[in-house]
């Protein structure tokens, strides 16, 4: 990890910090406090009007730092624009839900985000020219070019989604992220002969502002996510990933992202095809556990080991396949 890096983990730390009070003085003025779902675990009903749209000053200071530090090049515009574009859906959808206590409907939401997502992956695309994938321990594997967009399309609407149902806990998502943003910005160094400096920077200051968020976030949390930062955030995180050339390690990288949402897919299939019965307690899993007894915190510090352990083994893997290319 380069000196900038450090330093920028420490300026957006330190930036969050420092304008987050303020921030929640703003979101309490305007009332964008959190609806509670009623079907949800009882717990959660005193989390009712707890400022929501914190994830709106991450993507801020980001982005914010990233123009100052002249950090805008090939590998760091895509990334920067879903989180802006992703971040303005999610910014829409939270302002809503406080307001009405209905979001954006799903299939709005959807198209928005499949348009970013296919904006993001032709970039990608026709940037690097990229005609193949890396496969753990094979090596390049040829790709036509429309198929790849597709595929990175899907990528990031997943990811993006897999963060936003991840974010149902104090820290929860914001920890999982940071792990797996670790994880890219030693890619995004690491990856000889193409080492890209100024994406390891960017994920530096995404991490050094969920880090700024965590201090306000983490149980009892004064401020939510919302889907301005879990979408947004979900979203460059394949981004990144598709940009370092290292798309197929990310569900192992981003393992909680996949098992929450692998648990919402398997809840409703289970629940149509065995007449009502249920497969968890509820879903996602992290209100499966809750539900079994389970401490808030006990379940996102669990759910935080397992995602260290998958980013360390993401990075193993890249070292693996880049032996390979070798």
């Amino acid at each position: 990890m380069n000196v900038l890096a450090v330093q920028g983990i420490l300026l957006a730390f330190a930036l969050v910090v420092l304008l987050m009070r303020p921030y929640l003085g703003v979101l309490r003025r305007l009332g964008f406090g959190k609806r509670i779902r009623i079907e949800g675990p009882e717990a959660h009903y005193t989390k009712e009007g707890t400022p929501t749209m914190g994830g709106l000053l991450i993507i801020a200071v980001v982005i914010g730092l990233a123009l100052a530090l002249d950090l805008v090049d090939a590998s760091t515009f895509a990334p920067l624009a879903a989180l802006g574009l992703v971040g303005l859906l999610g910014a829409a959808d939270d302002y809503l839900n406080a307001k009405t206590g209905d979001g954006i409907r799903g299939r709005q939401k959807m198209l928005w985000l499949t348009v970013v997502a296919i904006f993001a992956a032709q970039q990608i695309q026709r940037t690097y020219a990229i005609d193949a994938v890396a496969v753990p321990f094979i090596g390049a594997v040829q790709i036509e070019p429309f198929a790849y967009v597709a595929f990175a399309a899907f990528a990031i609407i997943a990811a993006s989604n897999g963060v936003n149902i991840t974010d149902g806990l104090d820290g929860l998502a914001g920890g999982t992220l940071i792990f797996a943003f670790v994880a890219y910005l030693v890619i995004a160094a690491l990856n000889v002969p193409f080492a890209q400096p100024n994406l390891a920077v960017l994920c530096a200051l995404i991490i050094g502002a969920l880090l700024g968020f965590l201090w306000f976030n983490v149980h009892p949390a004064q401020v939510f996510m919302g889907d301005s930062g879990s979408l947004a955030l979900g979203a460059a995180l394949a981004v990144t990933a598709l940009i370092a050339g290292q798309i197929l390690i990310l569900p192992l990288i981003g393992i909680i992202f996949v098992a929450e949402t692998a648990s919402v897919i398997l809840q409703i299939a289970f629940y149509r095809v065995s007449g009502g019965r249920r497969l968890f307690r509820m879903s996602p899993l992290h209100h499966h556990f809750e539900l079994g007894g389970w401490d808030e915190e006990k379940i996102t510090m669990r759910f935080w080991i397992v995602g260290l352990l998958a980013a360390m083994l993401g990075v193993v893997l890249f070292l693996a396949t880049v032996d390979r290319l070798a």
